[in-house]
């Protein structure tokens, strides 16, 4: 499986959340035992993770996935340009799986 394109916009300073639905053939995914992980960074080959995602797999059976990043977050992070990519994995990492992966923009707040 390759993981679909899917480019975000952040508004810096407030509460980021999307909701993914998996499927294969128009059958939802199991995701029992699947963890998920997501990070933010400046470039692909940057070690500094920007910021993480908080990634909630909230209905395992159907395939439901909530990727968050709270307000406190998100205004710690510099308005402009990063990329970003979430992933599912089971434990010590015996399957890893990237489902969505693109860029991420965040635009400045101006109230603060």
């Amino acid at each position: 499986m390759t993981a679909a394109r899917y480019d975000l916009m952040i508004d810096q300073g407030a509460d980021f959340g999307i909701n993914l639905d998996l499927t294969a053939e128009g059958v939802a995914t199991n995701l029992t035992g699947y963890s998920g992980r997501g990070q933010l960074r400046a470039t692909h080959a940057s070690e500094t993770v920007t910021a993480s995602f908080t990634v909630e797999i909230s209905s395992p059976t159907t395939g439901k996935i909530v990727m968050t990043m709270p307000a406190a977050t998100t205004a710690t992070v510099a308005a402009g340009m990063y990329v970003y990519d979430l992933e599912i994995y089971t434990a010590a990492d015996a399957t890893v799986k990237r489902l969505i992966q693109g860029s991420a923009t965040v635009s400045p707040e101006v109230t603060r």
